[in-house]
């Protein structure tokens, strides 16, 4: 990111709030504090590109984060919100929408997505009276690929347990009696590596509950090249579920509406969702869900009672109800709340520990401690 372009937009930050009252101050150790508890926050939710890439109905984190701002609002009707979309998918269009949403009188960016690590680095710092909610990360130093940084006091990043969510996903298929899985996920990014390796984990291990032969489970694994529906994606389920595909997992954000549809092109083809609830679906027979509403809500409520914790990075596990299948909106008959109260319970407590690797590199180390289940990588 070019420094002229730090110095510019931090100066017409500068100009346009002083011609207006701030809403923030700093407390005694740096961080953001609201100078007015009556007036309410007044909460942005940007968006990490423009459409169709990403969408505020894309039923997955723009939906999930909106759906926590809602519920903020509906016990603190002082507050309101906004969505925003940058010009373009760069970190500098990402840069001047921050600015924009500030001048307009930000108190908090709500920024869903990985793809806000790194300009999300520079921008605590240039925006120091503005509180930044990042989902699905942290900030990072140095582009692409840098190594992480540290939160200033005015953010906090919030990561989710995605292997404990696919774990749940996976065991619920196999308990319900699938045999031909399939994983399709976006990018080979931590979250959606650990929401795939998290799957063959779950489904091995209802294997081994239920005695099933080595082999018995075959899985399908891919990734997509990206998040955004295709008809090629389409015609890639297409041939999935042609060849024996029972049921695709599908991380990879819009990618899931192309699953969709070809899950909707004949019977028993079935879609697991991701990141929210997307049992609205007929297709969607359950979905591997983080909490990204009560996530956000949460911070939220920090923000107002004036103890967020920014400067960190914080991960929501089944421990702190973090991760979860919707089994009042799942599509089960085999597969029972008991049974899955019990699998839970037992994440929750650490009796049932999953491997996080997030490196794509890391498959052959999974497989190798699977034997019920063969993944095919495609």
């Amino acid at each position: 990111m070019k420094k002229v372009l730090k110095i510019v937009i931090s100066l017409a930050l500068l100009l346009a709030m002083t011609a207006m009252v701030t809403a923030c101050g700093r407390d005694d150790n740096g961080a953001a504090t609201t100078a007015d508890d009556d007036s309410g926050l007044s909460i942005f939710l940007i968006s990490h590109s423009p459409p169709p890439d990403s969408t505020l109905d894309d039923g997955s984190f723009n939906q999930g984060a909106a759906d926590g701002i809602r519920n903020f609002l509906t016990n603190n009707p002082d507050s309101t919100w906004d969505f925003m979309q940058p010009h373009a998918g760069t970190d500098e269009a990402r840069l001047d929408i921050f600015a924009d949403a500030i001048a307009a009188g930000a108190d908090v960016l709500v920024l869903p997505g990985f793809h806000f690590q790194d300009v999300v680095y520079d921008a605590q710092h240039l925006f120091p009276d503005t509180y930044f909610i990042v989902l699905d990360t942290g900030p990072r130093r140095g582009g692409p690929g840098g190594e992480p940084g540290q939160a200033a006091p005015n953010l906090a990043g919030i990561l989710y347990a995605e292997h404990e969510s696919g774990f749940l996903a996976g065991y619920a298929t196999v308990r319900e009696g699938f045999t031909e899985l399939g994983f399709m996920g976006g990018l080979p990014v931590p979250a959606v590596v650990r929401f795939g390796h998290g799957f063959l984990q779950g489904a091995e291990h209802a294997a081994q509950q239920m005695g099933l032969a080595p082999g018995t489970i075959t899985v399908n694994y891919m990734y997509m090249g990206g998040f955004g529906a295709d008809p090629a994606h389409t015609a890639t389920a297409n041939g999935w579920y042609a060849g024996g595909t029972e049921v695709i997992f599908v991380a990879a954000g819009a990618v899931g509406f192309s699953v969709m549809e070809a899950a909707a092109a004949g019977a028993g083809r079935w879609v697991i969702g991701v990141d929210v609830d997307q049992g609205e679906n007929p297709t969607v027979i359950t979905s591997a869900m983080k909490a990204l509403d009560n996530s956000v809500y949460t911070m939220l409520s920090e923000i107002r009672d004036g103890r967020f914790r920014g400067g960190a990075v914080h991960r929501f596990t089944a421990a702190d109800d973090g991760v979860a299948l919707p089994m009042h909106n799942s599509r089960f008959t085999t597969f029972t709340q008991a049974q899955y109260n019990a699998i839970f319970q037992q994440l929750a407590t650490g009796s049932i520990r999953v491997s996080d690797l997030s490196s794509h590199d890391d498959l052959p180390t999974i497989i190798a401690g699977l034997s019920a289940v063969v993944v095919v990588e495609l």
